[in-house]
């Protein structure tokens, strides 16, 4: 199949690559015959990912990085150019999600979710910004449903996403003269660790299970989707059937999607606004 940009030989750097969503993208680009730069801040399933990028012949080496600090992500980034010269390509994807209803979740919380998801990709960003701009590169970020549409339960996580929207859909005002391409995706409800570690109202992991609207996607059907967006230099992929419904509910009636939207998901959160 021919796409319309090849990613052969292009360095491909993906935070929050040890696992999920992120490791996934890294078997697909590297699998077009992308250099993958993995960042994630585990150690060790940063080494295990990197082992099983190159027994599947995939050129890849791990930086680990804790993408809430500023000195860790700009010196990551800045090895990453000493080693390939440059980067081609910067996927921001290191998250962290949170299920609590607001009169119970501490601001601590909010603060967390903020930290990793949206200064981890705006410290990534601005450190490897330079270098996209020399090689006409392009961002590729992953937002989520909660990034366009309200989703009850997760004030934090959503704000965190819809931040991200007016970050990098505002650089690429600014970027795109200067040939660097923005990518937003929009994953819907997708199998990954990542809900296992869902921040509850005190900041410990909830016990509460998460709901589901609709099929729930897997990594590797993501990660497709995002590589044929980025192919064909999309400025937004939105997942799943009801994903895609979701995204225009939203825009066309708004009270209708929400009343839908609470109905599915309030269960999983006891929405209960006593004090306690």
């Amino acid at each position: 199949m021919k796409h319309a940009v090849s990613f052969q030989n292009k360095v491909v750097v993906v935070t929050g690559g040890a696992s999920g969503i992120g490791a996934a993208l890294c078997r697909r680009f590297g699998r077009e015959g992308a250099r993958i730069a993995v960042m994630d801040m585990d150690r060790k399933r940063t080494d295990a990912q990197v082992a099983e990028l190159d027994a599947a012949g995939i050129d890849a080496a791990g930086f680990p990085c804790d993408v809430t600090s500023r000195g860790q992500c700009e010196a990551a980034i800045a090895e990453i150019i000493r080693m390939y010269g440059g980067i081609d390509v910067l996927a921001v994807n290191a998250g962290i999600t949170q299920r609590s209803p607001f009169v119970r979740t501490d601001p601590s919380v909010y603060r967390r979710v903020m930290e990793v998801n949206f200064f981890g990709a705006l410290y990534c960003a601005r450190a490897a910004i330079k270098s996209l701009i020399e090689g006409g590169g392009m961002i590729l970020v992953t937002s989520s449903l909660a990034g366009v549409s309200p989703l009850i339960g997760r004030t934090g996580y959503s704000a965190s996403k819809h931040a991200l929207h007016g970050l990098f859909e505002s650089l690429r005002t600014e970027v795109k003269p200067l040939g660097v391409h923005v990518m937003m995706v929009c994953p819907g409800f997708t199998k990954t660790s990542l809900q296992e570690r869902a921040l509850g109202g005190d900041g410990s992991v909830t016990r509460h299970p998460q709901s589901t609207a609709g099929k729930v996607d897997s990594p590797d059907r993501v990660a497709e989707a995002v590589f044929r967006g980025a192919a064909a230099r999309k400025n937004i992929v939105v997942l799943t059937t009801v994903g895609k419904i979701t995204y225009l509910l939203h825009r066309l009636a708004p009270a209708l999607y929400e009343r839908i939207m609470a109905g599915k998901l309030a269960s999983e959160i006891d929405m209960d606004t006593g004090s306690h």
